[in-house]
């Protein structure tokens, strides 16, 4: 291809204009395969059987009768799997999770734990087997009661700026309140599947993952191999909200393919993925927050407690939204874990901040309606020049601004601030606020881009698309930094072996990946300039932003939002509807304000989720869930969901060099409190527990202080 010709097809500006998603025709026609869809050759299955007690040993398995069942090739389990390397230190600088590490001893540290798995030559046949598979427990005691105020909370993740006691004990307003959150899982479409194989001396395996560079490492490193001697590939990924890492249906799988030397599918059931592919963990978070009587804050305390598994501590970083949002002389924050003998929670969609919004911004709400002071302006005018705690400048910091354009758009302006005052029948109407904030940052990557003999590019990375449109993304990135029409360039994710890239998580894979794009797709352009043209084999350009984004200055990052909700409550049922959100984001520069408004909306709904339905229980006598499915675990369906509008204000990040932020957790942030805050003002009456439940809503009317 020539300079002249590039030229002639060039169509600038892709990014910022709204695209369909490039694989979606093959999504909807059902062309797109994930991965327990793939065909292969003499491939066999695999199903995990799990621990029936909550915390014990296994004493023994009658495996004998199950591998006389029909199509029962093995049974693996803690006597005869192959070992494994647990003890090295991961990618984030911390040992893994060892509830990876399967069939390794024989210990039950929670129900549901797997101690066994029966691979036959269909599924049918491998779950028939593997629940007559009886296995002979020493039951102990558990324990998996939660309570935010156990005296045996090890301190954790503490931060401390000025002296708290007194700048509390010299404000004019103080609210000092506890908030809790319930356990709550992320339980994407597509259930967890993985696929492995020996092919050519290499292991491969079709997974469902948010990274295949990343599942790629912890197989080699649990297995003692080799990375060049591992590919992980996942095309196609059907949600994943932070619940599909390194799990343990891929170790399984891959010890089954060894044993047997043939390929191995392993796919969980949604019963299954209760109990072993991580969730968010309940929280007990207390705020204290000390005010002068014109509404500045002197004091903020955030100390939230969540709990843990005795095999691993995972801590959900609820007081870390506190350390930015707003200005105090004195700041404390500390997250701090119960361990308890239950499954390990992991990341969950806005990881620490969707639980930890709603402790702080009902209880800014709380202190707005103390001080007599609108909530918007409470905020306004604790407004930090700098990281609160860090003291480090905002990269962007637009909050305002979202608050100013979210109060136009939603009439804020007419809001009486009186409780209880609204009605229209049955129904008492409420409206409320909330402020969002969500880390924004960069993680090294690796790239190539190659211009084809015909005129095309592809580009491959080891992102992954969960759904949320990163193909696209990267395509319109592409497209702008090689100066050519989206439809020119190809797009392959999904494949470790392109090489090691940012995860899908953190709200940081399409900023990750579209620096790396953007740095091999300029110098390639560039490289076609020089003229010569394109041999058949193509010219590749290969990127890595390691130094680049190790060289970014230090800043506080984040995406900004402000959140609205209408709702109305039935005071004779305790229903609570929502009937409209608005939320309106500083995000960064929007890449595809289709795919983009798609995360935004999808994030409040799932406030709206959070907020009225969603609460997983455990049974204390036995230590599993009550209604460990989708029938039973309440979520919000489409006719919960109102008018739900998401906007955004212009707000690139002068320190990237497409000016990305990230959206795609954001949306989460704030909601629930919005909806929380509203239901006050509604009824006058304050609630601090999740979800708000109808029962909650009538004990409040019938005079419990709070709910």
């Amino acid at each position: 291809m020539t300079t002249a010709t590039a030229k002639a097809t060039t169509a600038q500006g892709s990014v910022g204009t709204a695209h369909t998603r490039v694989e979606g025709r093959d999504k909807v026609t059902g062309t797109a395969r994930y991965a327990g869809d793939l065909p292969f050759t003499e491939l066999a299955y695999g199903w995990l059987v799990l621990s029936t007690v909550a915390r014990g040993r296994i004493r023994s398995m009658e495996t004998g009768p199950v591998l006389a069942m029909p199509g029962v090739l093995t049974v693996l389990h803690h006597q005869n799997a192959p070992r494994i390397d647990s003890d090295y230190i991961g990618r984030l600088g911390v040992p893994p999770d060892p509830s990876a590490a399967l069939f390794q001893h024989d210990r039950v540290p929670h129900l549901g734990w797997p101690v066994a798995l029966v691979v036959a030559e269909t599924s049918e046949q491998a779950r028939e087997a593997a629940e007559a598979l009886v296995v002979h427990y020493e039951e102990k005691p558990h324990d998996t009661a939660f309570d935010g105020e156990r005296p045996d909370v090890p301190s954790q993740d503490t931060e401390e700026k000025g002296d708290l006691e007194a700048e509390l004990a010299a404000s004019a307003v103080v609210v000092d309140a506890r908030y809790t959150t319930p356990e709550e899982h992320h339980h994407p479409m597509e259930p967890h599947a993985a696929t492995a194989r020996w092919e050519g001396g290499r292991l491969d395996v079709v997974d469902s993952d948010q990274g295949t560079a990343w599942v790629a490492e912890e197989l080699a490193k649990l297995f003692s191999l080799e990375p060049s001697a591992v590919r992980v590939r996942s095309e196609h990924v059907g949600g994943a909200f932070g619940s599909k890492g390194a799990r343990a249906h891929q170790v399984a799988a891959v010890m089954a393919a060894t044993a047997l030397q043939r390929p191995v599918r392993v796919v969980l059931t949604r019963r299954q993925m209760f109990s072993i592919t991580g969730y968010r963990s309940p929280t007990s978070q207390r705020i204290r927050l000390g005010a002068d009587a014109d509404g500045r804050l002197r004091a903020l305390e955030h100390r939230s407690v969540n709990l843990t598994s005795t095999v691993f501590e995972f801590v959900e970083p609820c007081a870390g939204v506190s350390r930015v949002m707003y200005d105090a002389a004195a700041h404390h924050t500390s997250n701090e874990v119960v361990r308890l003998d239950v499954p390990t929670p992991t990341w969950m969609r806005a990881p620490g901040e969707a639980p930890g919004s709603f402790a702080l911004e009902s209880a800014l709400d709380e202190l707005a309606e103390r001080c007599g002071i609108d909530p918007i302006e409470l905020r306004v005018r604790n407004e930090p020049e700098l990281g609160p705690v860090s003291g480090l400048p905002f990269s962007t910091r637009r909050l305002t601004d979202c608050f100013r354009e979210g109060a136009r758009r939603f009439g804020w302006a007419e809001r009486d601030p009186r409780p209880g005052l609204r009605r229209e029948g049955r129904w008492l109407l409420g409206t409320g606020t909330a402020a969002a904030s969500f880390p924004s940052g960069a993680a090294p990557s690796t790239a190539a881009v190659t211009a084809q003999a015909d005129g095309t590019f592809t580009v491959r990375i080891a992102a992954a698309d969960i759904g949320t449109g990163a193909r696209t993304a990267i395509t319109l990135v592409a497209a702008d930094a090689l100066e050519v029409a989206p439809d020119r360039v190809r797009v392959r994710i999904g494949d470790s072996d392109f090489g090691p890239a940012m995860i899908a998580g953190g709200s940081m894979g399409t900023r990750s990946w579209s620096w790396a794009v953007a740095v091999a797709a300029r110098e390639l352009r560039e490289r076609l300039a020089l003229g010569g043209g394109v041999p058949p084999e193509g010219v590749t350009v290969r990127s890595d932003t390691s130094e680049a984004v190790r060289a970014l200055a230090q800043k506080e990052r984040h995406s900004f939002g402000a959140q609205f909700a209408e709702v109305a409550v039935d005071v004779t049922t305790g229903e609570v509807r929502v009937r409209r959100m608005l939320g309106i984001f500083a995000a960064g520069r929007i890449v595809n304000p289709l795919t983009a408004r798609s995360q935004f909306i999808g994030g409040m709904i799932w406030g709206i989720s959070m907020a009225l339905h969603e609460e997983a229980v455990r049974d204390r006598a036995s230590g599993g869930h009550v209604g460990a499915d989708l029938a039973g675990y309440h979520v919000a369906t489409q006719a919960d969901v109102p008018l739900v509008e998401a906007d955004w204000v212009d707000d690139p990040d002068p320190d990237d060099p497409v000016g990305i932020k990230g959206v795609g957790e954001i949306g989460i942030v704030g909601a629930a409190a919005a909806i929380a805050n509203a239901v006050w003002h509604a009824t006058g009456v304050r609630h601090r527990s999740l979800p708000i439940r109808p029962d909650r809503v009538l004990a409040a009317a019938e005079g419990a202080p709070d709910a």
